[in-house]
């Protein structure tokens, strides 16, 4: 049905020459994919170097960048048992610096250069991308060349040390401090058989990092990190002959590695349920059912995928209806993630306390759902949203190169073909009825599961059943590497310590704004893009949380959690139903200064869904039952909320600030007592002050011009109603700085600290934004004092940073990061110097010149993707700014003075003003807390 679209979306950007005269020596092209008519995909040419490594280039000239991505496959999947963690490990050890790359300099001369980078491991591969201005792609490559090819000679053993660290960090972050953290990695060892590859996390485990050494990292870079193991794809504006030449000069004479077979895929099975349990320091309690399936690009993954959605994909699936709707859950879902070994049926509720909370109960209903399936089938409907979504996912994934450039890697790495968008919308279109319930049949019905339960600690009551299965112990490879051949050591043609030129810089392309009003005189600015044909629309309400009373706090988020619930015409099932038959998304939502309603369609599509947005506008049905449960929700899911250190630290700091009489110093979510007073008539009274044609300003992005958008939108001109003040703000707290506030939660594995004060409102080109300019080499960017300090020198956070924050009527400035709870005092320490330091002696000259690079240099990269330029026009709209504001903050960037910037540090920057929030394990940071001279008050939230 969408095949043109599609077509329109992939092909219309594309600026492919049909042949190139000359190849470098040792390259060859290996194909030429382009498109025309009715075909679909990414037009690209693929090449091969003499060493084995794939080289694709996909020109767009849309926009004045470049996205380079260099995929290694390789991911924990080619660890060996006792020795995991490797590919995350070494993930981070090669942003440290490589023979002619100094130590930090690859992250300062990205972001230098107006770039933005990482890197991310997974099961199967590891990936390192930038993406930069144009004028920076040798660049880009001589340091991905480098490192590929001269990591090892900068490798120490104090570089590991500190990476090692960081990782720790980065687990203790996201695993060990993060409520469910650890399910994952339990749910895996029952989930797969002892020694599968998939058992393990991918961030391994701690003692497999701890018995890890220097050797180890050596051994995985010389097995995995050959050319012949990589796909290197750049898409942008560039040339391809001149790409392809700087290819070749800077990879082209780096060795191949090791040969590398493709790994042996076998289908994973259960010979009977497995139970298993954890208590958590959680509050709702949570139970996740998974049975093995296929593998990734298995024949039968797509009617899998079909099958899940149906189960778990929403409002209109049977888990919702079963779960959800009917309050035994406060979530449910099913999915079907698959991995290039094995993909998993995932099923998971998290239990509504209120309805007991026990997940017996829940498995019941989780497994009568089931039956309920089989006995109800698969309709025509079920099948033509799930192929509709797919298609219009398909075209809003594709609005920025770098999403592009990622499905070519993807493509080549698994299946050796980057061609593959086509065939993948083939396999979902073909999907018959009769294949979903063949898979169901096969794979589903019956089968034995795995079945885990997460519960509150000391609640074990409330698990699915007694555990049956105990993790195996660990078995420890001899070396952590097999099959090593050592790469010879390259002597190069080139002194490869001259760091390549670049070229001038990119003529920014800023978008070419209209401003236009409906009949009503509701304001809409919008911009003309043709690069999909999609349209992302953003309807902002003026208010939200500002204009409530503070005993009213969650109001705003209530209510725009009802909006996207029943209509008076129809159900939230049937709405949801209508919007995914079109592939659109509507949805509403609220924050501190606004309620907003986020449209996006197909163009073609746009008419239809317009009228699905006046229904849930105009006509809410503000059902009681409706509203029971979503309170019911938002209730429980702040209690969950208060089992996170990062939410805890969040709303003490704000209360801090500006006290529990203000707005800004009580969350916009609420809080259980004011959401619990909440009333359905306060929601009716609240969209009748708030949903007002007065309060509306709109975003419009799409390839409609400015007079097919306004009238696309016409259907808003008979919304009336008057603009809504804000109320007058309390009287802020007397502010006093200069003492440490501790938020106790017991068992932190890491403690967060928040140092700041209130600061600016927001200006576009005055104090506000030259303090931006002032932190960024202090706490702005990657690369920034605090950062650089504390993560890669100390190894004591995963990140640091600092910033300035600032709305229409306040500010506030932050220097903030989780760090181990055994270093909380030193980490302190250790802002407090950086800060005191820069706000006594300011920036250097060098920082100011990699500020100015930096930050001018990045417009390049502002205003690729739809939301991007939504960005850019609703800061014009809501600070009623000039069009051009952008070139202003870039002339002020570039002309900006030290001694300004300087004057600005020391006059922001005085930690006496500042207040200290720690948020951690009150009896093992306290005692140290106090040596360092601060006065020390408890918190109780």
């Amino acid at each position: 049905m969408l095949a043109a679209a599609v077509s329109a979306a992939l092909f219309g950007c594309a600026g492919q020459q049909e042949s190139k005269a000359t190849l470098p020596a040792g390259v060859t092209l290996l194909e030429t994919v382009s498109f025309s008519g009715q075909d679909v995909g990414i037009p690209y040419r693929k090449y091969q170097l003499a060493n084995g490594l794939t080289v694709i280039l996909h020109e767009d000239h849309s926009d004045p960048l470049v996205h380079v991505d260099v995929t290694y496959h390789v991911g924990s999947g080619r660890e060996l048992e006792g020795r995991s963690g490797f590919a995350h490990l070494f993930e981070h050890m090669m942003f440290q610096g490589s023979e002619h790359v100094g130590d930090e300099q690859h992250f300062k001369m990205v972001t230098e250069a107006g770039g933005t980078l990482n890197g991310t491991t997974n099961t199967d591969r590891t990936n390192y991308f930038e993406t930069v201005p144009n004028n920076q792609l040798e660049k880009m490559l001589w340091l991905e060349s480098d490192r590929m090819g001269f990591f090892l000679p900068a490798l120490t053993e104090e570089k590991f040390e500190v990476q090692r660290e960081t990782v720790k960090n980065e687990r203790a972050q996201r695993i060990d401090n993060r409520p469910y953290g650890r399910m994952g990695e339990r749910f895996n060892q029952a989930f797969y058989p002892q020694g599968h590859p998939y058992s393990w996390p991918v961030i391994g485990w701690p003692e497999d990092l701890d018995r890890a050494d220097v050797e180890d990292v050596k051994h995985f870079f010389q097995r995995w990190y050959g050319p012949n193991n990589a796909t290197l794809t750049i898409g942008g504006d560039f040339d391809e002959v001149q790409a392809l030449a700087w290819v070749n000069k800077y990879f082209g004479e780096i060795p191949a590695g090791p040969a590398v077979a493709e790994p042996i895929k076998e289908l994973v099975t259960l010979d009977e349920d497995r139970y298993l349990s954890m208590e958590d320091r959680v509050h709702l309690p949570l139970i996740r059912m998974g049975m093995p399936t296929v593998y990734a690009r298995h024949e039968d993954e797509p009617a899998l995928d079909l099958l899940s959605n149906i189960l778990g994909g929403g409002k209109t699936s049977i888990f919702y209806k079963n779960l959800v709707k009917d309050g035994f859950a406060v979530q449910a879902g099913v999915s079907h993630p698959c991995q290039e070994l094995a993909c998993q049926f995932s099923l998971y509720a998290l239990a509504n306390p209120a309805k007991g909370g026990n997940l017996d109960a829940i498995e019941k209903i989780m497994r009568d759902s089931i039956t309920e399936f089989e006995q109800r089938g698969v309709n025509d409907e079920d099948l033509e949203k799930v192929k509709v979504n797919f298609e219009a996912a398909t075209i809003f994934g594709l609005q920025s190169v770098q999403v592009k450039v990622s499905s070519l890697a993807f493509n080549e790495t698994f299946s050796g073909n980057p061609n593959m968008i086509g065939s993948d919308l083939a396999r979902y279109a073909n999907v018959t009825k009769e294949d979903v319930m063949r898979v169901f049949n096969r794979y589903i019905k019956d089968k034995p599961m795995v079945v885990m339960s997460v519960v509150p600690q000391g609640q074990k009551q409330l698990i699915a059943k007694a555990d049956n299965f105990v993790a195996p112990t660990e078995k420890v490879a001899a070396v952590a590497v097999q099959d090593l051949n050592v790469k010879p050591q390259i002597t190069s043609k080139f002194d490869r310590n001259v760091v390549p030129p670049v070229g001038a810089a990119p003529v920014l392309k800023i978008p070419t704004l209209w401003q236009g009003e409906l009949a009503n005189n509701i304001e809409v600015i919008g911009t003309e893009t043709n690069e999909t044909p999609t349209v992302e629309v953003v309807v902002y309400l003026n208010g939200g949380h500002r204009i409530l009373d503070v005993q009213q706090a969650g109001l705003a988020s209530i209510t725009a959690s009802m909006m996207n619930e029943s209509s008076l015409k129809r159900s939230a099932e049937d709405l949801t139903q209508a919007l995914e038959m079109l592939g659109s998304n509507v949805s509403f939502g609220a924050s501190s200064y606004q309620s907003h309603l986020k449209i996006s369609a197909l163009t073609e599509n746009l008419d239809a869904t317009m009228k699905i947005v006046q229904e849930k506008l105009f006509e809410p049905a503000f059902k009681q039952a409706d509203f029971d449960r979503v309170k019911q929700q938002l209730l429980q899911n702040l209690q969950r909320q208060l089992t996170e250190p990062s939410y805890l630290a969040s709303r003490a700091f704000g209360t801090l600030l500006y006290g529990d009489k203000s707005p800004f110093g009580v969350s916009s979510g609420g809080s259980i007592e004011s959401v619990s007073a909440i009333t359905l008539d306060d929601v009716k009274a609240f969209y009748q002050r708030q949903y007002t044609a007065g309060n509306a300003q709109i975003v419009a992005v799409g390839n409609l011009s400015k007079d097919q958008m306004l009238t696309k939108l016409s259907g808003l001109n008979s919304w009336k109603g008057d603009k809504t003040p804000f109320p007058e703000l309390a009287e802020l707290p007397t502010f006093s700085g200069g003492k440490i506030y501790i938020v106790d939660k017991p068992e932190a594995a890491q403690s967060v600290i928040k140092i700041g004060k209130r600061a600016l409102a927001y200006d576009a080109t005055g104090t506000f934004f030259k303090s931006y300019l002032m932190n960024y080499p202090l706490g702005g960017a990657f690369n920034s004092r605090i950062n650089l300090n504390l993560r890669e020198d100390k190894g004591y956070t995963y990140g640091a940073r600092s910033y300035f924050s600032g709305g229409p009527e306040q500010g506030y400035y932050q220097a903030t990061a989780s760090v181990r709870s055994d270093v909380t005092t030193e980490a302190l320490i250790e802002f407090i110097k950086e800060i005191n330091e820069f706000q006594a002696t300011g920036m250097t000259e060098d920082e100011l010149n990699f500020m100015q690079n930096s930050i001018s240099q990045s417009k390049a990269l502002d205003y690729e993707t739809p939301y991007q330029k939504a960005g850019l026009m609703r800061n014009i709209q809501r600070y009623n700014l000039d069009d051009n504001y952008s070139e202003q903050q870039t002339k002020i960037t570039n002309e900006v003075t030290l001694n300004e910037l300087n004057g600005l540090a020391k006059s922001q920057l005085k930690i006496d003003d500042m207040l200290i929030l720690v948020v951690g394990d009150r009896a093992k940071i306290e005692s140290e807390l106090s040596t360092l001279g601060y006065p020390i008050e408890i918190l109780q939230l």
